[in-house]
C-alpha cells in the first residue's frame, strides 16, 4: 500500500481520532473499504450534517440541532436545578440515569493548568450570568471526580455560594455490587465522605 494513498490516508484520518490507536484505525478503514459503496457515503452524510448541523444551545451549552436544546425546551423540567457537567457527553450519561429531571450546564472541559486550560476558557461566565437570573435554588456539580474535576468544582463552589444558592457535589465512593476488599483507598475514603444518614 503506497503511503500517501487513499487507503493510508482514511487509516491517519481514523487514527487522529481520540482513543483510536493505529491498529484499530486500520481495521476501521479496512472494514469501511469491505462494505458497499452506500455503507461510506451513508458514513460521510452523517458525519457532514452532524458537523453542518450542531451548535451549542444558547442556554445550557449543550451540543444541539435545535435552539433552544431538547431538554431546555422540555417545560416538565424543573428549572430550580441545575446539573453542571464538564462535557456534552456526561449530559447523555446523566440522562440514561433518569435520575434527574432539573437543567444542565455545560462547561466544555474543566480547570487544568498542566493544559492550559483556566475558568476563562470554560463557561463559567455563562454559568453565573444563568444562575443570577434567578430561579435556580441548587447548583449540582457533576464535575468528574479527579484532580480537575475537584479543582472546577471547588472553584465554582467558591463562585455560587455567595449567590445564595445551595451547592452540592454528586457523591462518590463505591460501585453499586462492589466488594469492600477490592476497593482502593482513595474510592472508600470518598465512600466514607459521601455517606448519609439511613432512612
Amino acid at each position: 500500500m503506497h503511503s500517501n494513498g487513499p487507503v493510508a490516508r482514511l487509516v491517519d484520518e481514523f487514527a487522529r481520532l481520540p482513543g483510536i490507536g493505529p491498529k484499530t484505525a486500520q481495521r476501521l478503514a479496512f472494514y469501511i473499504l469491505s462494505q458497499p459503496p452506500e455503507t461510506a457515503r451513508r458514513l460521510a452524510a452523517a458525519l457532514t450534517e452532524a458537523r453542518d448541523n450542531t451548535r451549542r444551545c444558547s442556554v445550557c451549552l449543550n451540543l444541539t440541532d435545535r435552539e433552544p436544546c431538547a431538554v431546555c425546551a422540555d417545560p416538565r423540567r424543573n428549572p430550580e436545578m441545575l446539573c453542571v457537567v464538564e462535557q456534552p457527553r456526561d449530559v447523555l450519561a446523566m440522562e440514561k440515569s433518569r435520575g434527574f429531571r432539573g437543567l444542565y450546564h455545560v462547561l466544555h472541559g474543566s480547570i487544568s493548568p498542566m493544559n492550559g486550560i483556566g475558568p476563562d476558557e470554560l463557561t463559567v461566565r455563562e454559568l453565573l450570568q444563568r444562575i443570577a437570573g434567578g430561579g435556580v435554588k441548587e447548583v449540582i456539580l457533576a464535575t468528574n471526580p479527579n484532580v480537575e474535576g475537584d479543582a472546577t468544582a471547588l472553584y465554582l463552589s467558591k463562585l455560587i455560594q455567595p449567590l445564595g444558592v445551595r451547592v452540592t457535589r454528586l457523591a462518590h465512593g463505591l460501585p453499586v455490587g462492589a466488594s469492600l476488599e477490592y476497593a482502593d483507598e482513595i474510592t472508600l475514603s470518598k465512600a466514607l465522605e459521601g455517606r448519609r444518614e439511613l432512612y
